[in-house]
């Protein structure tokens, strides 16, 4: 798979880690920054990342931040894109498995690096489910991204 990874400065330390779990994996990895702890906004480098996943560029992304929560609202901002926020492993295949994720935000100042391989490992290697009620919801999520609701 191609895989798109990006962070903020909060991020940055751990991304490093989450780009080299990608590669162990055998996937190709486009970093998309930050490229050190010089403050940036997350909603700048998500706008990046989540882009190359509309686009059909990559397959997925994982977002590295101070909590993961951030990258995690600016993501479910965009069209197309559903961001969960994982630090267990259950959630990091789960969100995928149900909900069709296609974004994983990681909290740096959260997970620590082994933590971190493992829900690269789950993210990635996690389908989405066959299951009638689950691509029944994940279309209803579509849907929403049509709706105004003002």
């Amino acid at each position: 798979m191609k895989i798109a990874v990006g962070g903020d400065h909060a991020g940055f330390p751990l991304k490093e880690t989450v780009v080299s779990a990608i590669r162990k994996l055998g996937h190709e990895v486009t970093d998309y920054g930050c490229f050190d702890e010089t403050p940036i906004d997350f909603p700048d480098i998500t706008i990046k990342v989540c882009n190359m996943v509309r686009k059909g560029e990559v397959e997925k992304a994982i977002l590295v931040c101070g909590t993961g929560v951030g990258a995690s609202i600016a993501a479910n901002k965009i069209p197309g894109i559903r961001a969960a926020v994982c630090h267990d492993v259950h959630t990091a295949h789960q969100c995928v498995e149900h909900d069709d994720v296609n974004v994983m935000c990681i909290g740096a100042k959260i997970v620590g690096a082994w933590l971190a391989e493992d829900l690269v490992e789950h993210f990635l290697k996690a389908e989405f489910s066959t299951d009638e009620d689950c691509r029944r919801r994940v279309q209803k999520l579509h849907n929403m991204e049509k709706t105004n609701f003002i």
